[in-house]
């Protein structure tokens, strides 16, 4: 088993391939994988926001082309679905179709659009949910969010806000539960984790962003 890149006993970070990694999981080890896998970052996409993306990554091998989707992204997520009892996903508009059909699905909706598309402003994102909700039939809430604020780390390419990401994790997880992020990134799925009292694992195979994310778990304040 590979040896934590970071852990506090609550927060974990692990160094490595998130395939690999989690093949060696038992069956719903976790209670939820809330994730965001890389896309809008490579030689296969246009415009203004991915040229900006593709700069900045540090993600060596990436194509965000529907061969990697089903040889990389899909796989790992089949494995999510294996290791956690409910998954949400931000798969992306241009390779959403690759992915296992969803149990139910919402959007990011923004405003003040983050980027252009061929037929107009790019202002949503699409969200994915697999299983069942730990309080189904007890309460009902929004599949879908609205998105204006600005990423929560400038370091990485594509880094989630956390505010809202933060309202996904408070609104879908309870105290108590273990969450997985599969493609850590810069670590915002744990900062948010640490910010409601959850115990959360990351994985991610760059080493530059263990250490961001590592960086913004150590902090007093939060952000």
């Amino acid at each position: 088993m590979t040896q934590p890149y970071y852990t506090d006993g609550n927060q974990t970070i692990i160094n490595a391939d998130c395939l690999e990694y989690m093949k060696t999981l038992p069956d719903k080890s976790f209670d939820l994988v809330l994730t965001d896998p890389p896309y809008g970052i490579g030689k296969m996409v246009s415009g203004t926001m991915s040229k900006k993306r593709l700069h900045k990554t540090n993600y060596d091998t990436f194509e965000d082309s529907p061969e990697y989707i089903k040889n990389v992204c899909v796989p790992a997520i089949l494995e999510c679905i294996r290791v956690a009892h409910r998954v949400i996903l931000t798969p992306g508009s241009r390779n959403m179709h690759l992915y296992p059909p969803p149990d139910s699905f919402g959007c990011f909706f923004s405003n003040s659009a983050h980027g252009m598309q061929m037929w107009g402003s790019m202002d949503s994102q699409p969200i994915f949910y697999y299983g069942k909700p730990f309080d189904i039939g007890k309460r009902i809430h929004r599949c879908s969010y609205e998105m204006n604020e600005q990423p929560s780390c400038k370091e990485h390419p594509c880094s989630k806000p956390i505010k809202v990401w933060s309202k996904i994790l408070d609104v879908r997880s309870k105290l108590g539960d273990t969450i997985l992020d599969p493609f850590m990134g810069s670590g915002t799925t744990l900062v948010a984790a640490k910010m409601l009292g959850r115990k959360a694992t990351g994985i991610e195979i760059s080493q530059r962003y263990c250490e961001i994310a590592r960086q913004r778990l150590r902090q007093e304040i939060l952000f």
